[in-house]
């Protein structure tokens, strides 16, 4: 149940927050010497007009199956590792969380990679001249053609340094969160108590983390146009400093965060009432994901 839970979740968060994932990887690997946008609602709006409304939603067909199985993935083990760990402790969650994240890399990675190249695909016109790739398993498979299993896998590393703590801190805060809220199914603020809650948790993972994101974003684009800048993540990371100082690791961070808002909102809110609903049935009431098993296991632990 917790992984058809993620799939619908995800598939809610995608069609939410992918105009925005696409302004923040425009704005991250932009070049600095030449600017084409002067900061997040200038790109969001050079988009509509150089390319249309359906150039926030390029590259979409990837994380629309790739993050409905990621999120299936994210929830199902999470739910799995919590239940082995025999307590829903606050400690017990940022541990579910940070296990499913490094899973979900293997299919995280890839996903992302087809993304990027495709976001940045006619970058400026309203109609490609040229297209590279026709769509996301094309570029998948051409990037593998070229480079093999190590191409398709580009920013392995990074993947796994972002998603690893941030998924940790993604439950972690989600549980704080609704713990504090009071959240109960007979309560009529519960909607709007899951939303800020969900919300509030993509945030915090996505400000934990978000340097690594940049320099991900960077090395995956790296080679569109058949020029590689960068040599590694600590040449990328030297090259991004030494040219653009700090700030370069925060770029994109507005158009990320008014997207972590409604994206995660949306996907713990028809997660969580989703499986409220099924296990309603069962005579469950639980409020928080994974925790319905735990109370089975362990009556003195606290559920939500």
């Amino acid at each position: 149940m917790d992984f058809l839970a993620g799939c619908i979740g995800g598939a809610a968060g995608v069609l939410v927050g992918h105009p925005f994932d696409t302004v923040k990887v425009r704005l991250q690997v932009q070049s600095v010497e030449k600017p084409l946008y002067r900061g997040t609602f200038h790109c969001f709006q050079s988009i509509v007009r150089q390319e249309s409304m359906f150039g926030l939603y390029k590259g979409i067909g990837s994380p629309m199956l790739g993050l409905t199985f990621i999120n299936a993935i994210v929830f199902g083990v999470q739910g799995h590792t919590l239940r082995r760990l025999g307590q829903d402790t606050p400690a017990h969650q940022f541990l579910a969380g940070a296990a499913a994240g490094a899973i979900q890399c293997i299919i995280c990675c890839p996903m992302e990679l087809a993304k990027t190249r495709m976001q940045m695909q006619g970058t400026g016109e309203k109609k490609s001249k040229r297209k590279l790739y026709k769509n996301s398993v094309d570029c998948l498979l051409r990037i593998y053609n070229r480079e093999g299993v190590r191409g398709i896998n580009r920013g392995m590393v990074t993947t796994l340094i972002r998603e690893t703590p941030g998924f940790g801190v993604y439950f972690l805060t989600y549980d704080v969160l609704t713990r504090q809220l009071g959240c109960e199914p007979d309560d009529s603020y519960m909607i709007p108590k899951l939303l800020f809650a969900g919300g509030m948790s993509g945030i915090a993972s996505w400000l934990s983390t978000y340097p690594v994101d940049v320099i991900k974003s960077r090395l995956q684009a790296d080679g569109v146009g058949g020029v590689n800048r960068y040599s590694g993540i600590a040449d990328c990371v030297r090259q991004s400093l030494r040219r653009e100082g700090w700030r370069a690791f925060t770029r994109g961070l507005t158009s990320t965060l008014l997207r972590a808002f409604p994206v995660n909102a949306a996907t713990f809110a028809t997660v969580t009432l989703f499986l409220l609903y099924m296990r309603e049935d069962e005579g469950g009431k639980d409020c928080e994901p994974a925790s319905r098993s735990l109370q089975q296991q362990q009556p003195q632990a606290s559920s939500l």
